[in-house]
C-alpha cells in the first residue's frame, strides 16, 4: 500500500493525533484502575458494594463500542471549548491525585466529560452523552452504603413475604421487623439481599438494550422497560 493510500484511510489530522495523545494518556493513567476494578467483579476481591457495579463487565466495553461508532460524527463538530470542561478536568486530576478510592474512581467518568467539553463543547458532550452515562453508572462508588439505610423498608418487606410463604408450609414462623425466628434460630434479612444489586443491574441493562433496540428514543417504552426492571428487582 502506497504511501498516499495510508494517509487516506488513515489521515493524519491534528485532531486524530491529539486523541491519539488523549487516548494513550488516559490508557496510562486509567489502565491500573480499570484493571483493578474487573479483578473485583471478577474475582470477587473487591468490597461487597463495589459489587453493585459488576454489570460494568459488559457495560463499560458497551460504552466504548458506541464512542467509536460516533467517531465520524465527533470529527465533524466544530472544535470549541466551554469552561465546563477544563473544570471537570482540573477536578478530575485532584480526584485522581487524592488517592481516596471512591474519588479516585469518580475521575474517570469526570475526566473523560471534561475532555468532551474541552474539545467539542456542548455538542460533543451531548454527542457522547449515553457512553458517558453508561461509565458513570458503572463507576464503582458509595452509593451503596449511602442507600443501604433507606433499604430497611424492603428488608421488612422480604421479612414478611418469607415468613408468609414458611407459615403457609407448616413452618412456626415469628417475624420481627427484618428477622424471622424459625425453629429456635434467628435469620436476618440483610441490606444485601434487598434486591438493591439486582435493581441497580437491571436497570443498567435495560438501559443498554433500549439503546441498542432504539427504543430509548420512546418515552414509553422507556418508562415500561425500567419500571418493569424496578418492580423485578425489588
Amino acid at each position: 500500500m502506497t504511501t498516499e493510500k495510508l494517509k487516506h484511510n488513515f489521515p493524519l489530522t491534528e485532531q486524530t493525533l491529539l486523541l491519539s495523545a488523549i487516548a494513550f494518556l488516559l490508557l496510562a493513567l486509567y489502565a491500573p484502575v480499570l484493571a483493578h476494578w474487573y479483578d473485583g467483579w471478577l474475582n470477587k476481591s473487591i468490597s461487597i458494594e463495589h459489587e453493585y457495579f459488576s454489570h460494568g463487565l459488559i457495560g463499560i466495553p458497551f460504552a466504548a463500542y458506541i464512542a467509536w461508532t460516533k467517531r465520524h460524527r465527533w470529527q465533524q463538530l466544530a472544535n470549541r471549548s466551554h469552561l465546563l470542561g477544563g473544570i471537570l478536568i482540573g477536578l478530575g486530576g485532584i480526584f485522581y491525585l487524592s488517592g481516596l478510592p471512591h474519588f479516585a474512581n469518580l475521575s474517570f467518568p469526570a475526566i473523560l466529560s471534561g475532555i468532551c467539553l474541552w474539545l467539542k463543547g456542548i455538542p460533543g458532550f451531548r454527542l457522547m452523552g449515553f457512553p458517558l452515562l453508561l461509565v458513570f453508572l458503572a463507576t464503582p462508588t458509595d452509593v451503596p452504603y449511602l442507600i443501604e439505610p433507606y433499604a430497611l423498608p424492603l428488608q421488612s418487606f422480604i421479612a414478611n413475604i418469607a415468613g408468609f410463604i414458611l407459615s403457609s408450609l407448616g413452618m412456626d414462623v415469628t417475624v420481627e421487623q427484618i428477622y424471622l425466628f424459625v425453629g429456635g434460630r434467628v435469620v436476618e434479612v440483610a441490606p444485601h439481599c434487598a434486591g438493591l444489586k439486582m435493581l441497580f443491574t437491571s436497570l443498567y441493562v435495560s438501559l443498554m438494550l433500549l439503546y441498542w433496540s432504539g427504543a430509548i428514543a420512546s418515552r414509553r417504552k422507556t418508562g415500561l422497560l425500567l419500571g418493569g426492571a424496578v418492580l423485578i428487582s425489588v
